[in-house]
């Protein structure tokens, strides 16, 4: 096609092929010349259009591509922060859960620190009642052996035995103030580990939700 593009039809219809002995062929027909070259011009202009059509699907194909590689780079980029995020989130769990068991177990400790500390207040109290009656019948007996003092005592034992009472009673008001004492700071320690606690079963109760 190249090859015809150089020749006009005039050319083409003065040109006189000659055979290999160097004599004149049959010169073809004019209408058969111009047939076969509007062929050729159909074919070129088909060929033509061919090409343009393959290079627009071409560059639509390129744009696609090149979109295609655009959308491609932006979800790696989420997909890279939604994992970051992730391991964040798995991290974050993780410190929770072991924040969780370590207030469970500071709760069960305290839990069993006031268990230990009401059966000790108990038992003061227990020992403390037990005290108290003995020393209302110590007190009892000698005011009545006081009453009975002119009839079991000489006059000049009574002052001694007055003093010795006396002493008697201070040794367990004494000893009865110290158990008191005892008992007053036990209920404050107490009431202390129940303050202590509440905060922590609060923030437990608040990780469980």
């Amino acid at each position: 096609m190249s090859e015809l593009a150089g020749f006009n039809i005039e050319d083409m219809i003065n040109f006189t092929p000659m055979n290999g002995g160097g004599g004149m062929l049959q010169e073809p027909k004019v209408e058969q010349l111009m047939g076969k070259l509007r062929r050729l011009q159909q074919g070129k202009r088909s060929l033509e259009e061919e090409i343009t059509e393959l290079k627009s699907v071409s560059d639509s194909l390129q744009s696609e591509l090149e979109t295609l590689q655009t959308e491609a780079y932006q979800l790696e980029g989420i997909h890279k922060e939604k994992e970051e995020l992730c391991r964040k989130l798995q991290f974050q769990c993780e410190e929770s859960e072991q924040d969780s068991s370590r207030q469970l177990k500071q709760n069960k400790k305290s839990e069993e620190q006031l268990e230990e500390y009401r059966c000790e207040i108990q038992e003061l109290k227990l020992k403390h009642r037990k005290q108290r009656m003995k020393f209302e019948n110590q007190l009892h007996q000698l005011i009545e052996q006081h009453k009975n003092l002119h009839s079991v005592f000489t006059p000049e034992r009574l002052p001694k035995e007055i003093e010795s009472a006396g002493n008697t009673k201070s040794q367990l008001l004494s000893a009865e103030q110290i158990k008191l004492a005892q008992l007053h700071r036990l209920d404050e320690e107490l009431e202390e580990m129940k303050k202590q606690k509440q905060p922590v079963t609060t923030a437990a109760e608040t990780q469980e939700e």
